[in-house]
């Protein structure tokens, strides 16, 4: 009997085929590989009859759900709550004002042309987010990736992306209940706010310390299968407690994101995600109708009108509201106007939830190959724009910005009151999600199972008395931690003023250790009169065993705080074995100075044509000539007979450059202190830090014109180019030995916090 071939293999083989094509195709044309996909998909699909198509599209539909899940994990591992931290308030306000008043716009503009209300509202979701590939390959073809606005921009894409996640889950979440009532969508996003802080929380807890424990079995297959099968545990519990599977991943993701395997987990995963993220957006394109797409042409129109001009004019708004000047203003906002590829996974949910029409997904795909192909022009436009508003807008309105932006950039964020403020609301707040998750726990699941072992009182009894034991600790760490005390303390003697504002925050403190108690009470027992007795004797425990309590939760707290900074606590302590591995290289390198023999032959030739730094490693620091000093010599720059030249290099270039001025004429080295005395050329050695996006991944060229100075060599894992080419990308954990003038090196160190 023949045996056919399963219809699985043949529709992966025809997926894949096509796919490669147009990958090629889109690579060669310089286009985003996501619509290439898109092509594939519909191609392969049931509205295209030309060649063979898809014979059993619910597997694909399955093999395509695996793909939003590595996608949504991929990006969570590419994403970090520390960074989101770090974004800054400029970035955050202005993806906020942003999201809001387009995913608004959206839901109108929907109901205007006559949509339904669940359409309407997918609408608005999938224009929340720009594309961060098609951004990030424009700012690199114009050359626009070192420029201040630049950060603004990757700063909003960090915050498009975490609100986006969440967006889908509450599109989700309506879907299924078809409820739109105000007070359930509050509590939606507090149930979701409180299973996220207690996933991440735990996580980094619990996940880090699990790794560390069995790291000398984690080969790259072990930690593969490890990972994968910790993304889908998280993916199913996400969806077992009612939220979407794309959540799940997306928090395991930032979870690993956290720890020292975070850039190997990557690695070894891409293969795997490129895989199944392709069949995801092949899926995707299989749903492409264009019949559908004439017939719903006017709303692609309208629908690209409002994704180019509303997402314009709102980030330029919320850049202006954040403090920024009009030209960064309208810069950021001309480079935003385009939907992201998170648009046709939300379109992509709609159609999978079956509460949106068959037509959004086409409308979706047609406006962002539009506003793929009008986002390079707009960033180009920004400066005629912003010229035009400069010429046109009212004097007043402009000086009104001006003052706006400059008082806003000039407010002092720091100052006590701020801190005590800062640090009670993440002491309540992180401590309160502690004790809520324990007390949930212990109810839903350990009572359970004594229910089936002892009376109903005895149960309860024995889970309150388990759940405010393990709750103590974080029960007097309501009281505020040493750091804390000390600092009230302080201004409790400074002012008294002072006095009743800390009074009004240690109250505020102790309400919440009773209201807590209470609630722990409640949730096995319904006497109000009762309540009273724990009370009373938890807070004497609290009290006469506080010093253990302490001692407990600063171990606790110890090991989250040393889990979340793992890598980079490693990475320091990488560096500082470099630096102190690699300082003989460091103190070989120096100044030395010579003198321009009379009668040689490259008297007045540019020193670019010399060529020296190719021919013998070295670099010119400064040429005094009488009483004038070039400092950092250019290469259209020349040398004159009895110039005196400050040679940079190491013992052994110095030595064979040396030689060959002896050759061509009688030199000897010069050490004059009189010429030390006005030459302010230094040299030092500094390590680009991960911590300073602005350095990282420039290129060599931008260094020297920041500092105005000269890279004289670049070490890298062990290995050291010297005078490296302007063009070489600088990465974290580099180190560059500039040689530049002492007061703008010195200022150039300083800004950029190098060490």
């Amino acid at each position: 009997m023949e045996e056919h071939l399963p219809k699985l293999i043949v529709d992966l083989g025809l997926i894949l085929g096509v796919g490669a094509i147009t990958t090629l195709i889109f690579k060669r044309i310089n286009q985003p590989l996501v619509l290439g996909y898109i092509i594939a998909g519909f191609l392969v699909g049931p509205h295209f009859q030309y060649i063979p198509n898809v014979a059993d599209e619910h597997n694909v539909e399955i093999w395509a759900k695996i793909g939003v899940i590595f996608l949504l994990f991929s990006l969570g591992l590419e994403f970090s709550f520390k960074k989101l931290l770090n974004v800054g308030g400029s970035a955050s306000i202005t993806a906020l004002v942003e999201i809001a008043c387009i995913v608004t716009l959206g839901y109108f503009v929907g109901q205007w042309m006559g949509w339904k209300t669940m359409d309407s509202i997918f609408l608005g979701g999938l224009l929340a987010s720009s594309s961060t590939t098609i951004i990030i390959r424009a700012f690199d073809e114009l050359g626009l990736k070192r420029k201040k606005f630049a950060n603004v921009v990757f700063g909003i894409l960090i915050v498009e992306d975490i609100v986006v996640i969440l967006l889908m889950v509450m599109l989700s979440t309506m879907a299924v209940s078809q409820q739109f009532d105000g007070g359930q969508m509050l509590s939606s996003l507090v149930k979701l706010g409180f299973f996220l802080a207690v996933w991440f929380l735990g996580g980094i807890f619990i996940i880090p310390s699990f790794l560390r424990s069995i790291k000398k079995y984690l080969d790259e297959e072990t930690l593969l299968i490890l990972s994968i099968g910790l993304c889908l545990g998280m993916v199913y519990i996400a969806d077992s407690v009612g939220f979407s599977i794309e959540l799940g991943a997306f928090v395991m993701g930032s979870i690993l994101a956290e720890t020292v395997y975070a850039e190997k987990i990557e690695h070894t995963l891409q293969s795997v995600k490129t895989l199944f993220a392709t069949i995801f957006f092949v899926s995707i394109g299989m749903m492409i109708d264009p019949a559908s797409m004439m017939e719903h042409k006017w709303a692609i129109l309208i629908v690209t009108f409002l994704t180019i001009f509303g997402k314009l004019l709102f980030t330029s708004l919320g850049a202006l509201l954040s403090g920024q000047p009009l030209k960064q203003s309208v810069q950021v906002g001309m480079s935003m106007a385009q939907i992201g590829e998170f648009a046709f996974i939300v379109a992509g949910l709609g159609l999978s939830l079956g509460v949106t029409s068959d037509f959004l997904f086409p409308v979706a795909v047609g406006v962002s190959a539009i506003t793929t192909f009008t986002t390079p022009y707009l960033i180009k436009s920004s400066e005629p724009v912003y010229q035009f508003l400069n010429k046109n807008l009212p004097e007043k309105f402009l000086q009104t910005i001006d003052r706006y932006s400059s008082d806003t950039q000039h407010i002092k964020d720091e100052n006590q009151w701020k801190i005590i403020i800062e640090k009670t609301i993440k002491n309540l707040a992180l401590n309160t999600i502690i004790i809520v998750a324990i007390t949930a726990f212990t109810k839903n699941y350990l009572l359970m199972l004594l229910y089936d072992n002892v009376s109903f009182f005895q149960a309860n009894f024995i889970t309150m008395i388990i759940t405010l034991t393990i709750s103590a600790p974080f029960l007097w760490a309501l009281v505020g931690n040493k750091v804390s005390k000390t600092l009230v303390s302080q201004f409790w003697h400074e002012s008294k003023f002072n006095r009743a504002p800390i009074i009004g925050i240690f109250t505020l403190r102790l309400i919440f250790i009773l209201g807590l108690i209470i609630f722990i009470y409640y949730q096995f027992f319904s006497s109000k009169i009762a309540v009273i007795i724990p009370i009373v004797l938890l807070l004497g425990i609290l009290y006469f065993l506080s010093k253990h309590f302490n001692k407990v939760y600063d171990i606790i707290q110890n090991r989250f705080i040393f889990n979340l900074n793992e890598r980079e606590i490693l990475e320091e302590k990488k560096l500082q074995a470099k630096k102190e591995n690699y300082q003989y290289t460091w103190d070989n390198t120096h100044i030395s100075d010579m003198q321009v023999p009379q009668h040689a032959n490259f008297i007045g030739v540019p020193l670019g044509e010399l060529n020296w730094r190719t021919k013998f490693h070295i670099n010119i620091a400064y040429i005094k000539r009488g009483d004038r000093i070039i400092q950092m010599p250019n290469s259209e720059s020349v040398l004159y007979p009895l110039d005196e030249i400050g040679i940079i290099g190491t013992d052994e270039q110095i030595q064979k450059f040396e030689n060959y001025l002896k050759i061509i004429g009688e030199s000897v080295p010069t050490s004059t202190e009189d010429s030390k005395d006005h030459i302010n050329i230094t040299m030092d050695k500094v390590v680009i830090p991960d911590n300073v996006p602005e350095i990282q991944y420039q290129d060599i060229g931008w260094i020297k014109d920041a500092c105005l100075g000269i890279v004289v060599s670049l070490e890298r894992n062990g290995e050291i180019s010297y005078n490296p080419d302007r063009d070489v990308i600088v990465e974290p954990g580099d180190y560059l030995t500039i040689v530049a003038d002492k007061k703008k090196l010195k200022q150039f160190i300083k800004h950029y916090n190098l060490k």
